[in-house]
């Protein structure tokens, strides 16, 4: 009779080794810092327990019968059919645990795509491949992109702690609002995924789907695009930052007054130089994943910019390409990505760089009429 006392103390051993290790190894889900989150984890712990508890008794008999009624100690199998009271028994009770569960899983889903009174709207739009926040009836629009350097991501350099998780810039909210989410992409699916928000949302071309967060405390919350969408599809990171409610309407005023001026920048007469510096900024961010840093690109893929009759020639055809695309090609449509003075930045940057020496200005304002000649 001790050797199932043995076996018994030592499949408990290790469990309870197992469970330690995994809180060593950080394998549960999980809190994250939102009341959303908070109501996922403790769903998840509960379902979890529920099984454990069901687990404990399933397999409790099942080896206290292999044991203490195993045929070698000359235990002969029960013979019953149709027995009215065990069918209903074994209906009954896993339709209770059913219900059981389905009680706090739709309590947590109603919570969930409970949208309505939000204090702040965000529309994230997806991009091959950065992402794009739009506060609504704030005035305030800006892209963000992965700012860990090709030399990390080739190995030339030792990477940085927060490798392909850092963005120039983050989607910054006030802690204790209600913040709506409306997620939707421009050229093919992508996920808007923040963990610790318990927020994963598929962002789809022609749909806006919602949904919507609290945060608790401030901090950096990182996340990355969950639906595989093309070449760089691991090289558009998530960073949110969570504010104070002083801290916030401080960075908001910040951004507006930016937004203002760069407005005034497209009245501004820009020299080459001036175009040069920006449009190679505005390169690297936007154009090199593609065009590579040397302008060479992937042919037939991404073509080069070196020498090609376009970019010698044809300034109209090439305002025309960064601004629209090129439907049927990997060619993305910038006109809604990038400002005026970036457009023409860039465009008098390509026309100028690499050995293309043609001399060409590409103003803002070329960039304005085009777009209101559209």
């Amino acid at each position: 009779m001790l050797r199932p006392a043995y076996a018994w103390l030592a499949g408990l051993s290790l469990s309870a080794l197992s469970v330690s290790a995994s809180a060593d190894w950080g394998m549960n889900m999980t809190r994250g810092v939102t009341e959303v989150s908070h109501s996922i984890f403790n769903l998840h712990m509960t379902i979890f327990w529920i099984c454990v508890v069901i687990g404990i008794i399933v397999f409790g008999v099942m080896f206290w019968s292999m044991l203490m009624h195993r045929k070698s100690q000359g235990a002969e199998p029960a013979q019953f059919h149709e027995h009215v009271s065990i069918e209903v028994l074994w209906t009954v009770i896993p339709l209770l645990i059913l219900i059981g569960m389905a009680i706090p899983a739709t309590k947590t889903l109603i919570e969930i795509y409970d949208t309505e009174d939000a204090d702040v709207d965000v529309l994230i739009t997806g991009y091959q491949w950065r992402w794009q926040y739009s506060y609504l009836g704030e005035d305030v629009t800006f892209m963000s992109n992965l700012t860990t350097s090709r030399d990390e991501i080739y190995n030339r350099v030792d990477k940085g702690e927060h490798y392909l998780l850092e963005v120039d810039e983050p989607l910054v909210l006030p802690i204790g609002k209600k913040v709506r989410f409306l997620i939707t992409a421009a050229d093919v699916i992508h996920a808007w995924w923040v963990p610790a928000l318990a927020v994963k949302k598929d962002a789809i071309p022609g749909f806006i789907n919602e949904a919507w967060t609290r945060i608790d405390e401030p901090g950096t919350y990182r996340g990355q695009c969950a639906e595989l969408c093309g070449r760089d599809h691991g090289f558009m990171p998530i960073v949110v930052v969570a504010k104070t409610e002083e801290d916030y309407a401080a960075w908001l005023a910040e951004k507006k007054e930016a937004a203002a001026l760069e407005a005034e920048l497209r009245e501004k007469e820009w020299t080459l130089d001036e175009l040069m510096e920006r449009g190679q900024r505005v390169y690297n961010t936007a154009c090199a994943a593609c065009h590579q840093p040397n302008g060479e690109g992937l042919p037939p893929l991404f073509p080069s910019l070196k020498g090609t009759d376009m970019v010698l020639n044809d300034i109209p055809g090439h305002i025309e390409v960064v601004v629209k695309g090129s439907p049927g090609t990997a060619m993305a449509a910038f006109g809604n990505q990038l400002s005026e003075v970036d457009i023409a930045a860039v465009i008098t940057y390509e026309r100028n760089a690499w050995g293309n020496n043609t001399g060409d200005v590409v103003t803002p304002l070329d960039i304005l009429e085009f777009k209101q000649g559209q």
